[in-house]
């Protein structure tokens, strides 16, 4: 099990650019599109910005803060663990976990929880960052825990959910998926919804559990696998699921977008698409980085696209979140671009750092906060620009 993570890394990679080759017949096409000349109607304002440890460090990880309303909380891969104020960045506790973190954090009660590279969940307290507990799953872990204070649920590269106890580690239930013969690296994270949990597996389903027990309610499937390849035949649900107006979505790479009744898993409707980041939702849109660089809005009732955005094409977004009236990505070439919500326009745009981003955006209170691959945590706000500008 421990030799996955590298193996796994490089599926990724691998499925990301032979999908790629089979969309172009011009290999010129897979050259990231350049930044375009627009005219600013925002601009971001930064509010202040701190380091963490060597960031998202060498694998490819999506280490992402979590915040508690008044904290937030940041991992970098070398173990390093801060929680600074939201309000101005003033560092509250640091500690060194003495481990690779590969998930992302979560704040779950009064404890905070980090999946390791080699297997293990860490407890720490939220207020001061001191060690709780530590347990093996025996499997890398990507995505942050949910929970509900009591439950701490967990899921592992090796397609494992479990639901351990938040105030001990001691393991309550799991489940195991059937894995398909290549996958990508990546996992969502559960998420639960007052005594029920919802996970995404990389065979392309959804399976909602009772989370005291971990009984089976209903399972539905997001993509099937085609094609004449493994590679081809990839549809993991490596997005968070998202839950707004009583429905749950997921999205699938080379796969669907589908809208689900969250109490009886019956599918409400589905489109096609392909991705691996989390969806954002706002204007009765479900906003979706597809795996060639698009941004697409789609309807809410099912009535398709209202619009897509295709000039950061091949620039491997972060998944979009909504600030305000307008969407935002992160590329790999570190930039933070704002679109309109109404009809997906460019508004804004701004360098974090050269290293680039991936880790999923957070926003809290009018706030968006960056987490880039070299350590940055930065904090910024979204605000009109006096006079409007072209820039490159």
């Amino acid at each position: 099990m421990m030799q996955k993570p590298v193996a796994t890394f490089i599926l990724l990679l691998s499925a990301i650019l032979l999908s790629a080759c089979s969309s172009f017949d011009d290999e010129e096409e897979l050259v990231p599109a350049e930044l375009i000349d627009f005219k600013a109607e925002m601009q971001f304002d930064r509010q202040w910005s701190q380091s963490v440890g060597d960031g998202q460090g060498k694998l490819y990880n999506r280490l992402r803060p979590a915040h508690d309303g008044n904290m937030i909380v940041v991992a970098s891969a070398d173990g390093e663990v801060e929680a600074f104020t939201l309000k101005d960045g003033d560092s509250l506790w640091d500690v060194d976990v003495d481990a690779e973190v590969s998930g992302a954090i979560s704040i779950i009660g009064d404890e905070v929880f980090i999946g390791t590279l080699t297997g293990e969940v860490i407890a720490l307290n939220k207020n001061n960052g001191k060690q709780l507990w530590k347990v093996s799953v025996q499997s890398e872990v990507l995505a942050a825990p949910a929970g509900d204070g009591q439950l701490a649920f967990v899921q592992t590269l090796d397609d494992q959910l479990l639901a351990l106890n938040a105030k001990t580690g001691a393991r309550v239930w799991s489940y195991r998926n059937t894995m398909p013969v290549l996958t990508l690296r990546g996992t969502s994270t559960p998420l639960y919804m007052r005594g029920v949990v919802a996970a995404g597996f990389a065979n392309g389903k959804m399976v909602a559990f009772n989370s005291e027990n971990g009984s089976v309610l209903w399972d539905a499937r997001i993509a099937a696998s085609t094609g004449n390849s493994e590679i081809e035949r990839i549809v993991d649900i490596d997005g968070d699921l998202l839950m707004e107006d009583n429905t749950l979505y997921a999205v699938s790479y080379q796969g669907a977008i589908t809208a689900i009744d969250p109490a009886s898993g019956s599918r409400k409707w589905s489109r096609e698409a392909s991705s691996y980041v989390s969806m954002g939702y706002g204007f009765n849109n479900v906003y979706v980085a597809n795996q060639e660089g698009s941004i697409v809005a789609f309807a809410n009732n099912g009535q398709g696209v209202r619009w897509e955005q295709s000039v950061l094409a091949r620039r491997q977004l972060t998944g979009p979140i909504t600030l305000g009236n307008f969407v935002v990505v992160g590329d790999f070439e570190g930039y933070l671009h704002a679109f309109s919500q109404l009809d997906g326009h460019l508004v804004a745009r701004i360098k974090v750092d050269s290293d680039g981003l991936r880790s999923r955006l957070v926003v809290h209170n009018d706030v968006l906060y960056v987490y880039s691959n070299d350590g940055t945590l930065a904090a910024y706000r979204l605000v009109k620009k006096s006079k409007g500008f072209f820039s490159s």
